[in-house]
């Protein structure tokens, strides 16, 4: 309809398989016209989309960029990405209503192509730490996250991000507490599976990223051996695969482990539903590891799957509240499998039906009620 608002969202993702921003999106389509800045094809809940050209960067990382960063020149160096540049050039001459940032890589874009229109900065983790186990991107890209964030985010209307413990790094630094927009995925409308095969059979979705410590996942089916397996729904990350081919050379010697292709997030709780146990073990190796609640965490629980995790705060807290699933005393292979081998089938069955029943207050429907509140405000 011609008089609904229109809304701009910006995300140097391919937005069609981020998940996050698509559930985002199926909130703000409700509401408006939405036009779309991001890689990859039109993702659903986009009446128009602009599209970045594929494997444009979305940090200064060219010549000029990286001497901007070096000098810490940050004003100069807040538009330097080619990413920024192409989103400029496509949004050019446009007029929203309202502008969600995701991340704080898109604020200076977002705020450039408001024009005056209220900005929603979405911040799917804490910023200045993204990538601080990368010796370069500390030095060089974590100062201007800093600057991105004390510099935009006092000025924007709406702020939310992932986890409340990450909430409170933004207050505590920037003075801006976000409100709290957890990662959980839409309601499934599925049951359990029985657990009454010889294999408990263990499952894992995400992203192949080094620093994740997938291959504890691998060494755990090995040491907890016969009547247990584990299937991975790994997408390549972003070096072109090599930590992916890297499990699949470990994995080589282990028959109970299978590697399958990507699924689509919507296509997870029922792809995972067959399973029993949904597993994950990162280690804190960095601020937003440490913090971590991630999709996967909530698509376990609605494909009404068991839980087990290492010692991560913010899903130890769900795992427990809610009765999910076990917590691994550290994050070692050992510690992981310790906390698995003493499970029983009668025990996992509990674990499936608790997700069960948290599977509704678990699901999105929670968190779109805090995006349909910030749209509210921004929109009235």
């Amino acid at each position: 309809m011609a008089d609904r608002p229109r809304v701009l969202v910006v995300s140097f993702s391919p937005i069609h398989t981020d998940a996050r921003v698509l559930r985002q999106l199926s909130v703000v389509a409700r509401r408006a016209h939405v036009t779309t800045i991001g890689y990859g094809p039109r993702p659903a809940g986009s009446d128009e989309h602009l599209r970045l050209p594929d494997g444009v960067p979305s940090l200064p990382q060219t010549a000029r960029g990286v001497a901007l960063l070096a000098a810490r020149r940050w004003g100069a160096a807040e538009l330097a990405a080619p990413a920024s540049r192409h989103a400029l050039r496509l949004g050019a001459g446009g007029r929203w209503d309202a502008v969600v940032a995701n991340d704080a890589r898109a604020l200076p874009v977002a705020h450039r192509l408001a024009a005056g229109a209220p900005v929603w900065a979405d911040l799917h983790e804490w910023a200045p730490e993204e990538r601080s186990h990368v010796t370069s991107w500390r030095l060089l890209v974590a100062p201007l996250m800093d600057h991105l964030c004390r510099t935009y985010l006092p000025r924007c209307a709406a702020t939310t991000t992932v986890a409340a413990s990450i909430a409170d790094l933004y207050a505590e630094r920037y003075g801006v507490r976000p409100r709290v927009m957890r990662n959980a995925a839409p309601w499934a409308d599925l049951s359990p599976t029985a657990v009454d095969g010889p294999t408990i059979r263990l499952v894992h979705s995400g992203g192949a990223i080094p620093g994740r410590s997938l291959e504890t996942m691998l060494d755990v089916v090995g040491e907890l051996g016969e009547g247990w397996s584990l299937d991975l729904y790994l997408m390549p990350g972003g070096d072109g695969g090599r930590y992916l081919r890297s499990l699949q050379d470990r994995a080589a010697g282990l028959p109970g482990v299978t590697f399958h292709a990507p699924v689509a997030p919507e296509a997870l709780p029922a792809t995972l539903n067959r399973y029993d146990v949904g597993v994950f073990w990162i280690p804190p190796f960095n601020a937003n590891a440490a913090r971590t609640l991630p999709n996967k965490l909530f698509d376990f629980v609605q494909a009404r799957l068991a839980v087990a995790v290492g010692p991560s705060p913010e899903m130890a807290r769900v795992v427990s509240d809610h009765g999910l699933g076990v917590v691994a005393g550290d994050f070692s292979a050992g510690a992981a499998a310790a906390s698995l081998a003493r499970l029983s089938r009668e025990q996992v069955t509990g674990f499936k039906a608790a997700a069960h029943a948290a599977s509704r207050e678990l699901s999105f429907a929670t968190e779109a009620a805090v995006a349909d509140d910030v749209l509210d405000r921004l929109l009235r």
